[in-house]
């Protein structure tokens, strides 16, 4: 793409970027103009100034008027985007965008078959087996209570509450994992010159940690000193918001696609879209990547002594709960698709809220309290009627992308994904293409 000389204020900070040529103009109006109707659409935006403020001024939209966008639009891609990963990218974004136009028509598509435009894969559900299984593998790990009498989400709970970390240590610690997690990812993948992350340290609301990408390779984390408290949420946390998760990914985007190649498709961030399966499997799947089975144990017994908790002055006590909690890591991953599920009982099988409400206790191994704020999420809001799907759908897909590839390729399919504008359909058929196309449990 001849990127020219003209350049334009972007929002965020006093910065300036490539003019958008006419399909990404037109997509970024687009998404602008849907986000006014659905509200939490929008992710992150540090596209041109200009047109966010054209947006802000207009009347809002009618959600028909937005679908013969999408659909006038999508028509034009074969002519005006010669690049054929450019174009997948834009057509199963519009397929995904057209999907929630309809659904503000109230004449929505099948719950199945919306999810699946949202996706651009067909989403499958995970047998409850799997859960179940996970529960007793847990109950082997988790220590039983003085009556022995607990369940296992009792003893979960119990297990958890034994590794808070003071929230007033909880910068310095969150420092240093910063640093070391961020050296690996620099040394495995690379990072955008002149990236950086921010925390902010709140306490209550209903998110762990929320990234908030600025443009200029630079987020703002607000971190949960509730509910991000203990090592291996720390861990997580790191790895799924900043390194090499959400942050990674926007600034390698931004740098990479927005700034060399003048896509500025790019430069917003939709929640419930195929882009969105990519992002959220990698925020998940990096944890794997910067905290290995291998290292996880000694990254844990660090931070035990660094957040002062009691276990880290018992070295054998410290690296015995260090190796419980890296097998319990991937039990407790398994039950993400609990939560889906549940969004599928309840919009496309009708099964009744206390009939949710009931087996999100039971497999999610949490108090009836929080699952009955789980189900809110999902039964209220219309951005949630999907997410825990598009989350869950893209850990799968692409942990089978990477089991299933040469072992070797990891590490240099993880950074395409980072940079390059990949869809699930084309994942989905490259797995299918060797065999593997189907999730297996």
């Amino acid at each position: 793409m001849d990127l020219g000389n003209e350049s334009l204020p972007a929002v965020g900070r006093d910065r300036k970027m490539p003019a958008p040529d006419p399909i990404a103009r037109d997509y970024l109006l687009l998404t602008l103009r849907l986000g006014k109707l659905l509200p939490g659409l929008i992710e992150a935006y540090f596209g041109p100034a200009d047109l966010k403020a054209q947006v802000e001024a207009e009347a809002p939209s009618t959600s028909s008027a937005l679908r013969a966008q999408a659909s006038a639009l999508d028509s034009r891609l074969n002519a005006e985007v010669p690049e054929p990963e450019r174009r997948r990218w834009l057509q199963a974004q519009l397929v995904a965008l057209e999907a929630q136009a309809l659904l503000l028509t109230g004449d929505p598509l099948a719950y199945t078959d919306w999810v699946t435009c949202l996706l651009d894969m067909t989403p499958e559900r995970t047998p409850d087996t799997v859960f179940e299984s996970a529960a007793e593998d847990l109950a082997k790990l988790l220590p039983s209570g003085e009556m022995r009498t607990e369940t296992v989400a009792d003893r979960l709970a119990a297990w958890n509450a034994r590794f808070k970390i003071d929230p007033e240590r909880l910068p310095a610690v969150v420092d240093w994992l910063v640093g070391v997690i961020r050296e690996r990812v620099d040394r495995l993948f690379g990072l955008p010159q002149g990236e950086e992350v921010e925390f902010v340290y709140v306490a209550g609301g209903p998110w762990s940690a929320f990234n908030q990408y600025e443009g200029r390779c630079r987020s703002v984390v607000e971190v949960n000193t509730d509910l991000v408290c203990r090592p291996a949420d720390l861990i997580q946390m790191v790895a799924r918001s900043c390194y090499p998760g959400r942050h990674t990914e926007h600034a390698w985007k931004e740098s990479r696609l927005v700034g060399e190649l003048g896509r500025l498709e790019a430069s917003v961030s939709l929640l419930n879209t195929p882009a969105t399966v990519i992002a959220e499997g990698l925020a998940y799947l990096g944890e794997r990547m910067v905290a290995p089975d291998e290292t996880m144990p000694e990254l844990l017994i660090e931070l035990y002594g660094r957040g002062d908790l009691a276990i880290a002055a018992d070295r054998p006590a410290a690296i015995d709960a260090a190796e419980r909690q890296t097998r319990m890591r991937r039990l407790v991953s398994s039950l993400r698709g609990v939560s889906a599920n549940a969004a599928f009982m309840l919009h496309a099988d009708g099964t009744s809220r206390q009939e949710v409400a009931a087996y999100l206790h039971r497999y999610l191994l949490i108090s009836r309290e929080w699952a009955d704020k789980r189900l809110s999420m999902i039964e209220s809001d219309p951005v949630f009627r999907a997410q825990f799907i598009v989350g869950h759908e893209g850990e799968q897909l692409l942990r089978r992308w990477f089991e299933f590839g040469p072992s070797g390729e990891q590490v240099e399919r993880f950074g395409r994904l980072l940079r390059e504008q990949l869809t699930p359909g084309w994942i989905s058929a490259d797995l299918s293409s060797t065999g593997f196309g189907a999730g297996s449990w």
